[in-house]
């Protein structure tokens, strides 16, 4: 049977049982995502998106699925204690691909101690009463709030050009859902914690919808965590609507085990004069395949998009991104940076589209890798489509190893080979993560990366960043 057959029959038996365990807004793209995945199949290394990442291999084992939505007895407020010093957050948690609702006794008094807001109200605690501002199950939103959901949710994910996105959206029962309305500013920085939990291989299907309406702003912060040692497969669809002059800043941080695979889609379309930031950082993984696509669709639109991937052993991180330039006098800025040791690979994709009408576009794109063993391999293809002719654009990627002349500098003045190592590796990075517009969080991951480099962080053991 080949990987996609199993899936073909899956929902072919099983279509009844996940349309009954989510909601009529999940449910309706159901059928032609099913429509496009028989036509498309897994793509193959053939197909030149997914040249470094064998898609077909990695969805063949027969992992289970908690389609009949069990509870899964984990009480992520005593196993996970999500904490960056100096910044209180809005803290929320995903098993998963379930939105936790917790023990209300267990919630309340976290929420009492300033730490959390209780899932159960959907309101964050830090914003005035009746702001509009939900926050909660996507599943449970699109029942209680059916057209909002209905006109954003599958409107940016088209199943049609990725099989991916077809299954996810084929087997997602839930997920994550918020929503700002117009001009409301959530000061708190929200956190979303992504756990992992199962006693056999386990496959789990996430959504996550986030709308910012007119002048809204929010900070979110995403961190994936696995709890067992068996064999994950994660996919993952998140689709971000920017209105105009909406702030949005978007930090992933992946902390998994190397049993685990990750895919991940993330779709942003922005609207006029908005602003975002995303930083997406692999600290420990697996099989990491992320898709970013941003589309600028209004003008003086502004995206700064960031990544950073830290790789050794035998794991591998793979990013393909896509900038769509739609309209006129928008800015983009793309940096990616990867350190790979021992025997890791890594891959960057990225593509800047400049469309016909899009003058006095500003854009640059840099990918910059470092491999510091002669077994590690990057591939990096950064591309430029420009069909405008006033425009500033440039783009560029570097592969090298650690500069020798900076190690026999630093030897000669009486630091060792292993901590000269570490200081030019860890100097290396550093630029993306001083992109984070939170202080806190931009100095715990100075301190989790130095970790990292020193082998402190092999895998993931509850949370690092309280450790």
């Amino acid at each position: 049977m080949n990987s996609e057959q199993q899936y073909i029959e899956l929902f072919g038996q099983c279509e009844a049982m996940i349309c009954k365990h989510s909601a009529e807004v999940l449910n309706a793209p159901r059928t032609k995502a099913f429509a496009d995945f028989k036509q498309q199949g897994f793509p193959t290394r053939k197909v030149e998106d997914y040249k470094y990442t064998d898609v077909s291999k990695l969805f063949a084992p027969d992992y289970g699925l908690n389609l009949n939505r069990l509870d899964i007895p984990v009480n992520p407020y005593d196993a996970f204690r999500c904490d960056v010093p100096n910044m209180s957050t809005a803290l929320y948690f995903v098993v998963n691909d379930s939105f936790y609702k917790g023990d209300k006794g267990q919630v309340d008094k976290q929420a009492r101690n300033g730490t959390v807001c209780s899932p159960s109200t959907r309101q964050l605690v830090n914003s005035s009463a009746g702001n509009g501002v939900l926050m909660g199950s996507l599943k449970e939103m699109a029942e209680q709030y059916p057209e909002l959901v209905a006109k954003y949710y599958g409107k940016l994910a088209d199943t049609s050009k990725d099989a991916v996105v077809a299954l996810n959206t084929m087997l997602a029962q839930d997920g994550v859902f918020l929503y700002v309305p117009r001009n409301v500013i959530v000061e708190k920085p929200i956190q979303l914690v992504n756990i992992l939990r199962a006693d056999v291989n386990f496959m789990v299907n996430r959504r996550v919808l986030i709308i910012l309406e007119e002048g809204a702003q929010v900070r979110l912060l995403a961190c994936d965590h696995t709890m067992d040692n068996v064999d994950f497969l994660s996919t993952q669809v998140v689709e971000v609507y920017v209105g105009e002059r909406a702030v949005f800043d978007f930090y992933e941080l992946e902390e998994s085990h190397t049993s685990t695979v990750r895919f991940s889609h993330l779709y942003v379309k922005q609207e006029a004069d908005s602003n975002v930031l995303l930083n997406g950082m692999t600290l420990t993984n697996g099989i990491t395949r992320n898709t970013t696509q941003v589309t600028l669709a209004g003008e003086q639109a502004e995206i700064n998009l960031c990544g950073m991937a830290i790789a050794d052993k035998e794991q591998h991180v793979d990013n393909h991104t896509f900038i769509d330039h739609a309209v006129p006098n928008c800015r983009s800025n793309e940096l990616y940076k990867y350190v790979l040791d021992e025997r890791a690979t890594g891959a960057f994709a990225g593509l800047v589209l400049v469309r016909p009408d899009a003058q006095h576009t500003s854009s640059q794109q840099t990918n910059r890798n470092l491999c510091a063993t002669r077994e590690a391999r990057m591939y990096t293809q950064p591309q430029l489509e420009i069909y405008a002719d006033d425009v500033k654009c440039s783009h560029g990627a570097t592969v090298g190893q650690l500069d020798e002349s900076a190690l026999f500098y630093m030897r000669q003045r009486g630091i060792s080979e292993k901590e000269a190592r570490l200081l030019l590796m860890f100097a290396f990075v550093n630029e993306v993560i001083d992109t984070i517009r939170l202080d806190a969080l931009r100095d715990r991951l100075h301190y989790l990366v130095e970790k990292r480099f020193r082998g402190e962080i092999g895998k993931c053991q509850g949370c690092t960043m309280c450790k």
